[in-house]
């Protein structure tokens, strides 16, 4: 019986079957590139990429500088590294390697790697009494996020913060991998890392393979259909590698510290990148992102990672009075509120799960009241407890918003836009549970505040929306593009008014002389004065003369935030300006597909955090001008390609209907 198992180990190796699945020959992928290079002595891969739609992004190594994905076994209580084991390499053909490790004089663990047509199948077999004393076996793949900020979607994230197969690992701009075992083991995975030193780690736990079995892993490419309606499907194709770039679960990291504090996330949770903040100011912007995915292989489901980061912002990140907190121990930003709202309603249109709903309405239900109570005037709108006063915000303040440099308070056009459409979603998931009282209440406060909306924020001498009018009655008009698209989008500007805004504000990026719509479109087209900007955080580009001409064009002054590109593109599709709003999704959507930066990137140059050189924010000659260089909701601006049509528009923005 030894020897046939070792006749069977020596058989895996040169590839003649594979024992305990009934494996299949993969066909060549027409698109993938898959690129690994194994080490010809170490059981280790020192070099692990993939592009998913075939371009030249494999040239890069998605793993860190002198690391490799590699084994840990823990024998007699102690872990230890693959390489620390005496090795056999085995080539079986010019691709195929086979890694023979001596665990004990009577324990060996095989492990092969056949590289396909744009994928991998990696196998794991054991013999010998000696593996009695293997008591674990985990397979490390360490990325490196200063190349792309990888991270994974798994089918199930557990309570105790671990993972489970199968799993999507998306590289952004490489594409997403779909890892599958075969037997179809729970085999569970831990995803770790360090904002600091820059490192994501994903820990793979291994079942000890039994004596003539084996375990099988196998990445293969996964390409997201066109969904229906997309009229144009190359857009979509040359659009789709960059889809999931918007879906970051972070990492479990806590290592960052900001003055005298130290900040961190837990694994699982929808965040800005792998290894930076979960916000819940911006929860919604995924949510529709997940709503709009085609579904996903193997029952993966982004819906559930919405389900998981709603859940923590409700029962670990809200205050007793019904508050949410933004980000760190920052509060007082109404989109904070407003956010996590909107994303239940998405999770709940995309997943139809009722049962969850009747389980958290009441506390969806505490946090909007926190929003209903800051109508502290009764005039139907939300007022921010920031005054929004000339020269109020001051460091380590943060404003009323995700956009927290911007001087923005008390009535503030973005917060009651997210907050409105925040009532009507919550209106319509109280009618889903025949809560007709409750229904009538929150839909009653969306009405109120459609009615105060736009006579207090037009403003008659530019013909377009202010961003906020502060405590003090002065009207702070930053020639904002993105607030009046926005409130086009959710319906507070009826269509035939939005266009002439639209047609308005349009001349004025003309008159401006901004011309780089492959960036997107500039958050204000004046500069933001001095006092309206964050004082004491003289990062780059903050601006230091009152009227802010000096930082103007850099970050929040005046900027390029490529994600709000995603409204105003809807907004003139809206509003009937279908080639203005193409002129500017096609651009993109071409810098997205072609790459910019050395890793590939269009619109990231990865996990940066340094402010100044992140590529979320541009200059308007295309310069960097942030500080995350991988920034999740930068890529909203995708969801443009669907919501230039109507059909599409009509399911995200149905409760605004």
């Amino acid at each position: 019986m030894n020897m046939n198992r070792r006749i069977i180990n020596r058989l895996v190796c040169s590839g003649v079957l594979l024992l305990g699945t009934a494996h299949r020959v993969l066909a060549a992928d027409p698109l993938a590139v898959f690129r690994l290079e194994a080490d010809p002595v170490h059981a280790r891969i020192p070099v692990l990429s993939w592009d998913t739609e075939g371009g030249d992004r494999a040239r890069m190594n998605l793993l860190r500088a002198d690391t490799a994905v590699g084994l840990r076994v823990k024998m007699d209580g102690q872990w230890r590294s693959g390489g620390t084991f005496a090795t056999r390499t085995e080539k079986a053909g010019s691709a195929e390697t086979c890694y023979r490790l001596t665990l004990a004089p009577d324990a060996e663990l095989v492990w092969r790697l056949q590289p396909g047509a744009g994928r991998l199948t990696m196998s794991f077999a054991a013999e010998g009494v000696g593996l009695r004393r293997v008591e674990g076996l985990e397979l490390e793949f360490p990325f490196d996020p200063r190349v792309a900020a990888t991270t994974l979607l798994p089918k199930i994230w557990d309570d105790a913060g671990k993972l489970h197969l199968p799993a999507i690992i998306n590289a952004p701009d490489f594409g997403p991998m779909l890892l599958r075992a075969a037997p179809q083991a729970d085999l569970k995975g831990r995803l770790t890392g360090s904002r600091t030193n820059h490192i994501v780690d994903f820990t793979l736990e291994l079942s000890v393979p039994q004596p003539g079995s084996a375990i099988t892993l196998s990445l293969e490419p996964v390409h997201l259909p066109a969904p229906a309606g997309v009229p144009d499907p190359s857009l979509w194709r040359a659009a789709r590698r960059g889809w999931f770039n918007a879906i970051e679960p972070s990492a479990q990291w806590g290592d960052w510290g900001y003055g005298n504090r130290v900040f961190g996330a837990p694994p699982g949770i929808l965040a800005n990148n792998v290894i930076s903040d979960p916000v819940s100011c911006l929860i919604h912007i995924w949510a529709d992102q997940a709503l709009l995915t085609p579904s996903l292989p193997a029952d993966i489901s982004m819906p559930s990672l919405v389900r998981r980061t709603v859940d923590w912002w409700l029962d670990d990140r809200t205050k007793p009075t019904g508050e949410v907190i933004a980000y760190w121990d920052y509060a007082d930003m109404l989109d904070a509120n407003a956010s996590p709202l909107i994303s239940a309603w998405d999770y709940v249109e995309a997943s139809r799960d009722r049962a969850w709903l009747t389980r958290r309405i009441e506390r969806l239900e505490f946090i909007a009241q926190y929003l209903v109570k800051r109508d502290v005037d009764d005039d139907g709108l939300v007022e921010s407890t920031h005054s929004g006063n000339y020269g109020t915000l001051v460091e380590p303040m943060r404003a009323g918003s995700a956009y927290d440099t911007i001087n923005a308070g008390y009535k503030d056009a973005y917060c009651n836009a997210l907050v409105y459409r925040a009532f009507r979603c919550l209106a319509d998931l109280e009618k889903q549970l025949q809560r007709t009282v409750q229904q009538q209440h929150y839909t009653a406060r969306a009405d109120r505040l459609k009615a105060a909306y736009l006579k207090t924020f037009f403003n008659p001498a530019t013909g377009w929306l202010a961003w906020w009018k502060s405590e003090d009655g002065e009207m702070h008009d930053l020639a904002s593009p993105m607030i009046s698209s926005l409130a086009i989008c959710y319906g507070l500007v009826e269509p035939s008014q939005g266009r002439q805004i639209l047609d308005r504000l349009w001349k004025k990026i003309e008159a401006v002389g901004f011309k780089r719509f492959d960036l997107g479109v500039p958050l204000t087209l004046v500069p933001v004065r001095r006092g309206d900007y964050l004082i004491g955080l003289e990062g780059p580009g903050a601006p230091k003369k009152e009227d802010g001409s000096d930082g103007f064009g850099y970050y929040l002054n005046g900027g390029c935030c490529v994600s709000d590109a995603v409204y105003f593109i809807t907004a003139l599709h809206i509003a009937g300006e279908h080639a203005r709003g193409d002129r500017i999704l096609h651009a993109m959507v071409e810098r997205q597909e072609r790459g910019v930066f050395p890793n590939g990137g269009g619109f990231q140059n990865g996990v940066i955090n340094e402010g100044g050189r992140g590529a979320e924010f541009y200059t308007w000659d295309g310069e960097p001008s942030g500080y995350e260089g991988h920034l999740t909701y930068s890529f909203s601006f995708l969801q443009a390609i669907l919501l230039r049509e109507p059909a599409w528009r009509a399911r995200l923005y149905r409760p605004l209907q």
